[in-house]
């Protein structure tokens, strides 16, 4: 057994190593030992749409119980949902959410919070990973109830519109919304209902294989048309386990997250709510956002890729806002990790206190054109830029961009993928250098 845990909790192809019933099993007696030995009594187990989830959370339940841990049953519910349930159920010393976020139906993923709501450290990541691999040790003895949490989904949605003491609008906002056939698929009713807006759904209709097929955050080609054919104010669109969500505007122009990132941070700056002014994004952020926070004497803080990465740098530097443009975002006064819905309910919170339209909102900002390929690899990892010819190809790209653009190239951490990101001032030769830089890793890796 290699290494379990990538950026993301366990991901693979469902009932293939490592997302197999027997590490799911291991993995609920890991839990149930770390949960032991932090002296709670509960897990929480929540999961997306996806075929594979029953099969996974029968055996991870099993494997907490086995530990003498109660099980407490969340059923289908965003991630961001069991963070609130761990943060707000007694005893419950972790939770468990089995989902692959905007991957296919196919793949399949465990993802782990602690007590509280929050990830995993790397250290405690490394606990659970040797528990995993040494489950001969698990403790014998008493056995664990199974028990299910019949109104998560209404505990849940009180939680984020508890929030947002909206009052009833003279004029209801007109909503389009995807739910990518995933975990928002019963709830963005709940949150969304009619007393607020006046919203249409699409894509809520799920059936274990159709979670982020052509639709959702990743795929917002359908929800443009919709929002200019119903004239709508806003699109809304989530990923298959709804932490993340991308917009479109009322012109049908995708809205992605470094631009909502945008929007939020001024409205929370004119209004006192900016702690030490300071924002936090992703080295993936377009130059754009950069550009914007400096206009508008805000600091910016670039961390690693991925929302963990985020988190962190939020709590070192004491930012109250973070995210990344592929729609992650961190309120960190209201929730402890990203959440698709509560990001979705703050830019129409903007939106309904300015009387302004989106595209008027995220006029702020100038988008870069920015292209990402994807490269696909085996699973060696081999540092590129000791390829002579691949280095070169990079180094050449760098030097016509100067300082008007840049390059970024980094290993996918849930995928067999090199991500290749170019940005710069021309669409066309940002996408040509893109190409270029593709081409010899294909030709020389």
């Amino acid at each position: 057994m290699g290494k379990l845990f990538g950026t993301d909790g366990i991901r693979g192809i469902a009932n293939q190593y490592p997302i197999t019933c027997e590490i799911a099993l291991k993995t609920g007696q890991a839990v149930g030992r770390f949960t032991q030995k932090n002296g709670y009594k509960t897990v929480i187990i929540g999961k997306d749409t996806r075929i594979s989830g029953d099969m996974l959370e029968a055996a991870l339940a099993a494997g907490v119980a086995s530990t003498g841990v109660d099980v407490l049953l969340a059923g289908v519910i965003p991630t961001p949902g069991v963070a609130y349930l761990c943060s707000s159920i007694k005893d419950a010393g972790a939770g468990i959410v089995i989902s692959a976020s905007h991957n296919p139906y196919q793949d399949n993923g465990i993802k782990i919070f602690k007590q509280g709501g929050e990830k995993l450290s790397d250290e405690q990541e490394n606990q659970i990973e040797k528990y995993i691999l040494n489950s001969n040790n698990v403790p014998r003895g008493s056995v664990g109830k199974i028990a299910v949490i019949s109104d998560s989904l209404k505990k849940y949605s009180g939680f984020l519109l508890a929030m947002f003491p909206f009052k009833k609008p003279d004029k209801k906002l007109k909503l389009v919304v995807d739910s990518s056939n995933g975990a928002a698929s019963k709830i963005a009713r709940m949150v969304f209902h009619d007393k607020l807006f006046d919203a249409q759904f699409i894509y809520d209709s799920p059936d274990g294989k159709n979670i982020n097929k052509s639709c959702g955050s990743q795929h917002t080609q359908k929800l443009q048309r919709m929002v200019i054919k119903e004239k709508a104010d806003i699109g809304l669109a989530f990923d298959g386990d709804a932490d993340r969500f991308i917009a479109v505007d009322e012109n049908g122009t995708e809205i992605t997250g470094d631009r909502v990132l945008a929007v939020c941070v001024k409205f929370a700056k004119e209004r006192g709510n900016l702690n030490k002014n300071i924002v936090v994004s992703t080295i993936m952020s377009n130059i754009g956002l950069g550009n914007t926070l400096d206009s508008l004497g805000i600091r910016h803080i670039k961390a690693a890729v991925g929302d963990r990465n985020v988190l962190e740098e939020m709590k070192r530097s004491g930012a109250v806002i973070g995210g990344e443009d592929s729609g992650h975002i961190i309120f960190l006064n209201d929730h402890t990790t990203g959440d698709g819905i509560l990001s979705a309910l703050k830019l129409l919170e903007v939106m309904m206190e300015t009387n302004q339209s989106l595209s008027s909102l995220t006029s702020i900002m100038t988008v870069y054109p920015q292209v990402l390929m994807n490269v696909e690899i085996d699973k060696s990892r081999p540092d590129f830029m000791k390829i002579k010819t691949i280095a070169d190809t990079i180094k050449m790209v760098e030097k016509k961009l100067g300082d008007k653009g840049r390059v970024l190239i980094r290993y996918s951490g849930t995928q067999p993928l090199l991500r290749v990101m170019v940005e710069g001032p021309d669409q066309n030769q940002v996408e040509q250098y893109c190409l270029d830089i593709c081409e010899s890793i294909k030709k020389d890796f």
